[in-house]
């Protein structure tokens, strides 16, 4: 059976604070973020950053458990025996039988970072930016205050694809 490497996950959450630090500093896109999402620091000191993070680590844990399911396709294969999970985990039933045949045979294919950071980057360009897009729109928030946002979950969703992916 597959299963999710939680230690892979929680690095995986790391990764939009990481990179958070840098994308949305004032010398990257920090600046021009505040610019187009109409924030001000006088906005941004009156936040209580524990919480602010704190939250900002449980979403991103979220995000990287989805993308356990995303990327490695294997856990495709294993929902779709689902019908009887005790027979999936016991390798003496039929179903048990085939998937243990089948994860020995193909369990590691397509487990790359390239591969995960493939499938995050798509993921960021067809879901994140049209669900940012839809929200900006309403919003009232200009391309730039898209291209920043959806850029950085673009950026991040690949690299955490690319570490659930690739860490076996």
């Amino acid at each position: 059976m597959v299963h999710i490497n939680f230690l892979a996950v929680l690095v995986a959450a790391l990764i939009p604070m990481v990179i958070g630090f840098i994308w949305y500093n004032p010398k990257v896109f920090g600046t021009a973020w505040m610019k187009a999402a109409d924030m001000s620091m006088e906005k941004m000191k009156g936040a209580n950053m524990a919480l602010v993070f704190g939250l900002t680590f449980v979403f991103s844990f979220l995000v990287a458990m989805t993308m356990n399911f995303v990327t490695i396709h294997q856990f495709g294969m294993q929902s779709s025996l689902m019908t009887d999970p005790k027979a999936l985990a016991d390798p003496t039933t039929p179903i048990g039988a085939y998937l243990a045949d089948y994860i020995a045979k193909y369990g590691n294919n397509f487990r790359t970072f390239k591969h995960g950071a493939f499938h995050g980057t798509v993921s960021g360009f067809l879901f994140i930016l049209p669900v940012i897009s839809v929200n900006a729109m309403f919003e009232r928030k200009g391309f730039k205050y898209i291209a920043i946002n959806a850029g950085f979950w673009i950026v991040c969703l690949a690299l955490m694809g690319g570490v659930i992916c690739g860490w076996q």
